[in-house]
Formats: C-alpha cells, structure tokens, sequence
C-alpha cells in the first residue's frame, strides 16, 4: 500500500487521481507544505511526496511516472518514439502551463503586471494545447500522465481566474474530471 503525504487541494491531487486510476490502495496524510511530515519526506518540505516501500519520492510529476512505469498503464513503454512525444508534452505542460500558474501564485502581488502577462501566457498555451488535441487524450486514444497534468492545471486556472478555455478545451476538461477516479480522488 502507498502512503501520499500532502493535501488534497495541491499538486497532491495529481497522485491521488492516477492511484485512484490504477486501483491502487493508498492512504492519505493531508499534510500542508514544510509541516513536520512534509518535511520528513522532503528536505524541501514540499508536498507530494509518495512513499513506496520505505522510499520517499517527491515531485508530482516524477511520482506519477514512477506509478505509470511501475503499474505499466498510463504511460508509453520507456525507450519507445511514443514515450518520447508523451515525456515532451509532460515538459512542454510543466514548463508552459504550471510554471506559469505557479509563477503567478507567488509573486502576482510582488511584480507590478504579473499578473496580466502570466494570464496572456496562459492563453496562449491553452490555444497550442487547443491545436495538439486531436483526439480524446493529448496522446491519442488512451489516457496518459499528461491528461491528469494538463486536467489539474486548467483546474487550478479557473480557481486563480484565469482566462476560460475554448470550447474544444472545456467539452476536454468536462470530461476528465467526470471519470470516476477523479471523483474518487477528489472526495478522498
């Protein structure tokens, strides 16, 4: 059984909403960032963190590729062309799209016009994902690490208000957060 060290209404979520997807058992500490167990799994005392057999893992993203890799769904085999494309739409959606939501949420009260620039970047980001989507996932037909990343960060862009997303990216949204496993993760 995995243990997830940090709260529901983070980045947590994303770890939460891929076990539930495995059908993975795990617990919950809804731990806040640098509290005491954050910290003790994190030098950075930065939530997520996944433990796993005694092993403390950190980084939302890393542990998701950890859990696709280990349970071999949700992801593209490692060493393959589609691994490749699906690890650069991960980037792409890191430093693109949560750089720019995480930028703001730190300093938009700190840097005159922040604000205001992270939100015509954001546009502009959601416009190439709105191109890159072509088929029912940002990969193809199935389901990846990248769906839960992209899914989470519109999420939070609408609670930091953020510019709405266009038809073809809210029908998108619409639809990952109805599966089940969200839900599940969700109400954890």
């Amino acid at each position: 059984m995995y243990t997830v060290i940090g709260a529901t209404k983070t980045r947590t979520l994303r770890v939460m909403w891929l076990l539930e997807e495995l059908g993975a058992d795990y617990d919950q500490e809804p731990a806040g960032p640098q509290s005491e167990i954050a910290l003790k799994h994190n030098v950075l005392g930065k939530i997520p963190a996944l433990i796993d057999d005694g092993h403390s893992l950190t980084d939302s993203v890393a542990i998701m590729t950890y859990l696709a890799d280990k349970h071999g769904r949700f992801t593209a085999p490692a060493g393959t062309p589609q691994r490749a494309h699906q690890d650069a739409m991960t980037l792409w959606l890191i430093d693109e799209v949560d750089a720019t939501l995480w930028t703001n949420a730190r300093h938009k009260d700190a840097v005159p016009g922040l604000e205001a620039r992270m939100h015509d970047h954001f546009a502009q980001s959601m416009q190439i994902l709105s191109n890159r989507l072509q088929s029912s996932f940002l990969m193809g037909d199935e389901m990846t690490v990248p769906d839960i990343l992209a899914a989470h960060c519109m999420g939070w862009a609408a609670s930091a208000g953020f510019p709405p997303l266009d038809d073809k990216l809210k029908d998108y949204l619409k639809r990952m957060r109805a599966r089940p496993a969200f839900r599940a993760a969700l109400n954890h």
